[in-house]
């Protein structure tokens, strides 16, 4: 076997298998353990909690346990736990207001694991009994509340039920973090129904409302025109026989030009008249004749 091969199959079965399998035996036998960020490992023998190791990074067990880190791996029990924020939406929690009607509240709210020896031994389901704490928190301080109130003062109730879960919560070794009341709304459909009934008559009449002042309105701005605009036609009939007489009299000074007014005048009425006009030559009997035919032939002796 060449030098590199012998180098190459050492180098590979040191590190991919011999020094795993050498960590891994002396985490078994607690030499050292290692802590994740965010979390945090309780060390349990014999029904007792022997340490508790919260801070992130490499830890000798042999001198934090002494002899027990040995067989704290293979006799007792360790505990890894995630200490990070974690969140929670509880939606729709049953609440009457003070005037009888049913409401839903939906409550947002965040938790961590504040002290993992009570997380794990002083309540089988801490995550289970933080929210039935929150939801009976959210129904007890909430209700009998004006509806006024409770949905227009989401910060206040919030306030109100984080108070209220705290301190209980704390105990199972669960802290309550932010609360925040995202959602109130009513959870009977007739009564629902029955608002939006009312909603769309309402806005319906506000839009009946505003078409009939926007109708009248335009009526005012109507006839004050109209109006306006009679006066000034009878303004302007009212000046006009004063700018033809005015006239007339001015013409009235020149004989020769005021009997050619009337002639066209008189032109221009016959034209508009549309009366059948016969042109007779001057000197000649043709309308003698036209009346003695119009009149009948003589009488005979």
């Amino acid at each position: 076997m060449s030098p590199f091969t012998l180098s190459f199959v050492t180098t590979f079965f040191g590190l991919w298998i011999a020094v795993p399998v050498l960590f891994g035996f002396m985490r078994f036998f607690g030499f050292y353990t290692i802590v994740h960020e965010g979390t945090s490992k309780v060390f349990v023998l014999f029904g007792n909690v022997l340490e508790t190791i919260t801070e992130p990074g490499i830890h000798f067990l042999w001198f934090r346990l002494g002899p027990a880190a040995l067989i704290v791996n293979w006799i007792g029990s360790c505990y890894t736990l995630d200490m990070r924020m974690d969140q929670v939406y509880r939606r729709s929690e049953p609440v009457n207001s003070e005037e009888g009607a049913p409401m839903g509240i939906g409550i947002w709210y965040e938790m961590y694991v504040s002290d993992p020896v009570a997380f794990l031994f002083k309540n089988a389901d801490p995550r289970g009994s933080l929210a039935a704490n929150v939801s009976n928190a959210t129904v007890r301080s909430l209700s009998n509340m004006k509806l006024a109130a409770m949905l227009g003062s989401r910060h206040q109730m919030s306030q109100v039920v984080r108070e209220e879960v705290s301190p209980k919560s704390h105990e199972w070794g669960y802290k309550l973090g932010s609360v925040y009341i995202r959602k109130v709304h009513l959870r009977d459909p007739r009564m629902i129904k029955q608002i939006e009934e009312k909603v769309v008559n309402r806005l319906r009449q506000v839009t009946a409302a505003i078409k009939q002042d926007g109708e009248n309105q335009v009526n005012i701005i109507a006839s004050t025109a109209q109006r306006q605009a009679a006066i000034a036609f009878a303004e302007a009939a009212a000046l006009r026989p004063k700018i033809v007489g005015t006239a007339l009299k001015a013409i009235s000074a020149a004989p020769d030009i005021l009997q050619a007014m009337f002639e066209i005048l008189e032109v221009q009425k016959i034209l508009e008249g549309g009366a059948e006009v016969t042109m007779v030559p001057p000197g000649s009997d043709m309308l003698q004749q036209m009346i003695a035919a119009r009149r009948g032939p003589p009488p005979s002796a």
